[in-house]
């Protein structure tokens, strides 16, 4: 069969709709899309652009893709998502037998055996997707230590696609920047407190935080059960929006999911290039940054005053500012929250392994087996981990931990986002990407990030470690902000915004940081 080329997608850019669409009409096979994106994590993960997002390829993918294109020709799709190739982060479980580690970036977890697939991956595989392998992530979702984001001891130092030392921001790393230069269609992500949001303004995506409790935990390599939560990191409002339709709803393993919303929304009735129009729409300035130390680049505020604007123009009322109450409490908010369930909650994860090779089975064993693995695991640069230390010195559930936990809800939900909209009668806030995500964390509230700007060419350049950010022509995101479970207006506003400003397709990676391969014509 021969079809023209201009009829074969760029998979630098390609999406669900426009995969489905070539698949439908026999121009490719899922096969043929798997091998390709095969191809291209080859071109640049290790080699080309170096750009260490992947760590690991599905030895099964292909023969996956081969029965998914056999039933789509016998029995149609399952869904928009069948034979669609998708890569996870690697503290989403995935069955061994499938083929694939889980082990959250850490030698400690590898060869491990999880007992079932997370929650989200059984709704990935009942909609036909292609589970095509794992990425390099911030390890143990950067709650180790001070150390530069997106690197781990199974992966490396993973990089952005837009500049050579660009950082990825984290903790979903390899996702951010896999999806960015279309090593898969679809990516997933986990976030705590910015791990979806950071990494999607870092790389030029769309990040959807959903509301904890939309999506499932279970078999989630878990830091907190009251603000971790799954999104898809997308090139487009569209495609995150598809994958959130299929990885939302109830969990049985997730006793969280139980209480949402009945049914889950078809999110891509949401997008509508029209849904700015008549809302109003706050911006929470007191949130930003404010030190001398950690203040918003003045590129990129300008950039963001001007998204306003843009707002604006397509019908949208902006109340500026709109503040938080209790923006000032939560600049200075501790963690004790995280601390306190990361060691009961890991601890509940490593007992429940079926197998551990490293006999890595508390967070007690895991900081000694760092300490007995430097070489691997605490290499210069990247030898802290404080953060396991300070978890492991906590002593459960107490008094103190049930008054930090409601003061986190009440900071960031009562007397913060809910406290604001309902003051200002809003329909949504919004606040560059870059640090603004702790309001909306501790509520455990939705967030969806869209492309806003790139750094110009004379930014100075800001070093962590071996990476940077800021840095010339690095990427910059803008945040949608909302109560729980309102993710299908963010969506709405979000997508319009995408299609005003087209922000993602004004500039592409660094030439080598792209892929060459492409699907070919016959």
């Amino acid at each position: 069969m021969s079809f023209p080329k201009q009829d074969i997608p760029d998979l630098y850019e390609a999406g669900i709709v426009e995969l489905q669409a070539g698949l439908d009409a026999e121009r490719f096979t899922s096969v043929e899309l798997t091998i390709a994106y095969i191809s291209r994590i080859e071109e640049v993960n290790v080699q080309g652009g170096e750009l260490r997002a992947v760590l690991e390829v599905s030895p099964f993918a292909l023969k996956v893709a081969a029965k998914l294109d056999e039933e789509r020709r016998t029995s149609g799709k399952r869904t928009m998502l069948h034979g669609i190739p998708i890569l996870l982060k690697d503290n989403i479980a995935t069955l061994s037998s499938e083929g694939l580690n889980t082990t959250a970036g850490s030698h400690a977890l590898l060869g491990s055996i999880v007992s079932d697939d997370a929650g989200v991956v059984k709704r990935l595989r009942q909609a036909g997707a292609i589970i095509l392998g794992k990425v390099n992530m911030s390890e143990l979702a950067y709650f180790r230590g001070s150390i530069p984001s997106g690197w781990s001891g199974r992966g490396g130092q993973c990089k952005s696609a837009y500049h050579p030392i660009g950082s990825p921001s984290g903790s979903s790393s390899g996702s951010g920047v896999a999806a960015s230069v279309g090593l898969a269609t679809v990516t997933l992500g986990t976030e705590t407190d910015g791990s979806i949001a950071s990494p999607s303004s870092n790389n030029n995506v769309v990040g959807i935080k959903p509301t904890v409790g939309l999506t499932s935990r279970a078999g989630v390599l878990p830091i907190t059960a009251a603000q971790d939560t799954v999104g898809p990191m997308t090139r487009s409002v569209e495609d995150a929006a598809i994958v959130l339709s299929i990885i939302a709803g109830e969990d049985p393993n997730d006793r969280r999911t139980l209480s949402q919303p009945r049914p889950v929304p078809d999110y891509l009735k949401a997008l509508d290039a029209n849904a700015l129009h008549g809302k109003r729409i706050g911006v929470p300035r007191s949130s930003m940054p404010s030190s001398p130390a950690d203040a918003l680049p003045q590129s990129m505020c300008s950039v963001f005053d001007n998204s306003l604007r843009i707002m604006e123009s397509l019908g949208a009322t902006i109340v500026d500012p709109a503040n938080l109450p209790s923006a000032e409490e939560i600049k200075n908010l501790d963690h004790l929250v995280l601390y306190v369930d990361f060691k009961i909650e890991l601890n509940e994860y490593l007992s429940a392994l079926k197998e551990v090779p490293t006999g890595v089975r508390t967070l007690a064993d895991l900081i000694q087996f760092n300490i007995d693995h430097a070489e691997l695991e605490l290499p210069e640069g990247y030898s802290d981990q404080g953060e396991l230390i300070k978890s492991q010195a906590t002593n459960g559930r107490d008094e103190i931990y049930g008054k930090a936990l409601a003061r986190n809800l009440e900071l960031g939900a009562t007397r913060g986002i809910d406290a604001v909209l309902k003051e200002y009668n809003l329909d949504a806030l919004v606040l560059p990407a870059k640090d603004t995500h702790t309001p909306a964390a501790i509520a455990g509230y939705p967030t969806v990030t869209v492309p806003l700007g790139f750094f110009p060419g004379d930014e100075p350049v800001r070093y962590d470690g071996p990476i940077a950010y800021p840095a010339p022509g690095m990427p910059f995101g803008l945040t949608f902000i909302g109560t729980a479970f309102d993710e299908y207006a963010l969506i709405g506003m979000a997508y319009a915004f995408e299609q005003k400003t087209k922000v993602r397709t004004s500039r592409r990676a660094i030439a080598e940081a792209i892929p060459k391969t492409q699907l070919r014509a016959k």
